[in-house]
């Protein structure tokens, strides 16, 4: 049998294939993040067919200041755990192992109260910012582990923590933006830290079993940012701190990808990244050939493959895939 279609098992968790729909926001979601309809139909769409072992929902906001966009799905309130039912119970309908993104925006926060001024790690030479203070960090902290409660109390199978694109937690890990003097930013070690700390909390919330995913920007591709051996690094203390699953992007906002016209475009990250790590790793990036994407598995560049905007485009592009692979 091929790679793509064995599954994937952990002493935590057992996908039926090496098939994912990475987290895209929908902006579908209720003015203020509740579930709705047309979040509920378009996941049906996607996933209706069965074929994907793993589905990664959207990011959702820990807390009104944390709110990337209008209409961003919320984990940030008890009273939204129930539409989150309705989502996980939907995915598990249709064959899927269901796990939550949850995230703050930090400067790019676009709260519903325009008077907010958004949290930044540091100041920033283009954007108002406050700048977190301590009190700040830890409630962020505790913000993630409510959150995480939530994705468990809704049903998820897992929950994933985002650290990519730019937001928060990239904004800490990235020396781009965090140009902190105390013992969050400076050197790896420090940028790192809410990392560690978020993971922990979040392990404390949900327990030992459950799986907990981390999306690293794994690499700014920028002059001064994060690399490749950051990030290995990294992978290496998050993984031994009880992390479950990489999920791997790179780039920081307004970045340009030098490799965004081929195939598994994030493979260079995730290959390293394989070899120094145990835990399986998720590739994302311009996948459209399933072919190319078994060719990825055999060279042990990633154990999973995401499918995202072509999935997006069109919702019968991996039924119609899947036919062509088999066929060889």
């Amino acid at each position: 049998m091929s790679l793509i279609l064995t599954p994937l098992s952990t002493q935590k968790f057992t996908l039926k294939n090496r098939l994912a729909l990475p987290p895209m926001a929908t902006a579908k979601a209720k003015a203020d993040g509740a579930m709705s309809d047309e979040i509920l139909s378009y996941y049906d769409e996607k996933t209706q067919d069965q074929n994907l072992g793993l589905v990664i929902v959207e990011h959702s906001f820990i807390s009104e200041e944390g709110r990337a966009n209008k209409n961003q799905l919320s984990a940030s309130k008890d009273h939204h755990v129930e539409g989150l039912r309705a989502l996980s119970d939907l995915l598990r309908r249709n064959g899927a192992f269901s796990c939550l993104q949850i995230n703050h925006a930090g400067m790019y926060a676009r709260p519903n109260d325009a008077s907010v001024v958004p949290f930044g790690v540091s100041n920033h030479p283009e954007k108002e910012v406050r700048v977190m203070t301590e009190k700040d960090i830890k409630k962020v902290i505790s913000d993630f582990s409510a959150a995480a409660r939530r994705a468990k109390e809704a049903g998820f199978d897992a929950v994933e923590i985002h650290s990519a694109h730019g937001y928060l937690l990239n904004q800490f890990f990235s020396p781009l933006t965090n140009k902190r003097t105390d013992h969050y930013g400076g050197s790896l070690e420090n940028r790192r830290r809410i990392h560690r700390e978020v993971l922990r909390a979040v392990r404390e919330a949900v327990g030992e079993s459950y799986p907990v995913f981390l999306r690293l920007g794994a690499s700014d591709y920028q002059e001064g940012g994060t690399t490749i051996l950051d990030s290995v690094e990294t992978a290496k203390i998050l993984e031994a701190e009880g992390l479950d699953l990489l999920d791997v992007s790179g780039g920081f906002a307004g970045y340009t990808n030098p490799h965004e016209n081929t195939q598994g475009y994030f493979r260079d990250l995730t290959g390293e990244l394989k070899k120094q790590i145990h835990i399986p790793v998720l590739l994302t990036g311009g996948i459209t050939d399933l072919h190319a994407a078994e060719k990825i598995l055999v060279n042990e560049e990633s154990d999973l493959i995401g499918i995202g905007r072509a999935i997006y485009k069109d919702s019968e592009f991996l039924r119609r895939e899947l036919e062509h692979f088999r066929r060889g």
